[in-house]
């Protein structure tokens, strides 16, 4: 299964700050609706997708920890948790008795700090740290189900923006970067490569050079191999085509080639009443002797809305059953 948790808002605001005063004000909307997004609530419903059909391998991404630290102060970075996704995660499938670990995790995007304003007054830092992350299921005898080799890296190439947006000098620059996390799972003694990724959504040119050194690294194995995650690209696209073109197979047009499977985008709040899902850009991908069974969306029916009517993520989430020949 792969899943994009959702950061819990849209950072476009903070990013087009034009000035200090502009960016508190950025960051103070873009964290309350972090808090109206609500993630332990958003875990429930995300881990009840997991548990209802206990995958060996959940790739996440946009597993975020936030963190605050009051009073602000620059000089030091905030270190106080307020939400760590991941963690929220595995104790939600832990209480539904179900048993996962993170195998691999990758720090992507940014480690950014910035203030913002309390409700009563007075500034409080506000940090992000954006982290992919590959669970396995750990409840399986090692004949059955094991993993080894895991690996986790950031891409080589990636995107730099400023605040503000339009890089006047003094102004800061911030790597947005992006990486990958892999492992070698062995099935019944049949061994395959998979590898989770969240390719940039900003930069054609610099997705599909993410995309080439995918291939050029992990992906550059004898062993059969499963590549899925978020890869921000729809069907059709130079980066979509990459990875066909190196002998990658779509599960989903293997197995519904009649159903688009869009899995993006809900609105940043996660309370529009109706799906707004109109774009396929989560997949599950496979190369050798692989076939794929089955194919389905998570987290896309208004039964998946959270009591309070969030949706569990911005994303549908992907879960493909695949049998390794």
């Amino acid at each position: 299964m792969t899943r994009n948790l959702y950061l819990g808002a849209d950072l476009a605001p903070v990013l087009a700050a034009g000035n200090p005063q502009a960016l508190v004000a950025a960051v103070t909307a873009v964290y309350a609706n972090v808090q109206a997004t609500n993630f332990p609530e958003r875990a429930e419903a995300l881990a009840d997708e997991i548990a209802d059909s206990d995958p060996h391998l959940v790739g996440l991404q946009e597993a975020a920890l936030w963190r605050s630290q009051t009073p602000a102060d620059p000089s030091s970075p905030a270190e106080n948790i307020e939400y760590d996704f991941l963690e929220i995660l595995l104790d939600e499938l832990s209480a539904r008795g179900k048993h996962y670990e993170a195998v691999a995790t990758v720090t992507v995007g940014s480690d950014f700090e910035a203030p913002r304003i309390m409700p009563g007054g007075g500034l409080q830092d506000i940090r992000l740290t954006d982290r992919d992350v590959l669970l396995k299921r750990t409840d399986l005898p090692a004949r059955v189900f094991s993993v080894a080799n895991a690996q986790a890296a950031r891409f080589q190439r990636h995107v730099e923006v400023c605040v503000p947006s339009h890089c006047p000098q003094g102004a800061l620059r911030i790597r947005v970067e992006r990486g990958w996390v892999a492992a070698d799972a062995t099935v019944r003694g049949h061994t395959t490569r998979v590898v989770s990724t969240h390719l940039e959504p900003a930069s054609p040119a610099v997705r599909e050079a993410q995309a080439d050194e995918l291939l050029a690294g992990p992906l550059n194995t004898a062993h059969p191999t499963v590549l899925f995650g978020d890869l921000n690209s729809a069907p059709g696209t130079p980066t979509y085509n990459r990875f066909l073109g190196a002998g990658f197979t779509d599960a989903w047009t293997a197995t519904r080639p009649r159903d688009p499977g869009f899995t993006c985008c809900q609105d940043a709040n996660l309370r529009n009443p109706t799906s707004k899902l109109t774009q396929r850009i989560d997949y599950v991908l496979f190369r050798g002797r692989i076939n794929a069974l089955a194919s389905q969306r998570v987290g896309d029916n208004q039964a998946d809305r959270t009591p309070s009517g969030l949706w569990p993520s911005d994303h549908a989430g992907v879960r493909s059953v695949l049998l390794l020949r």
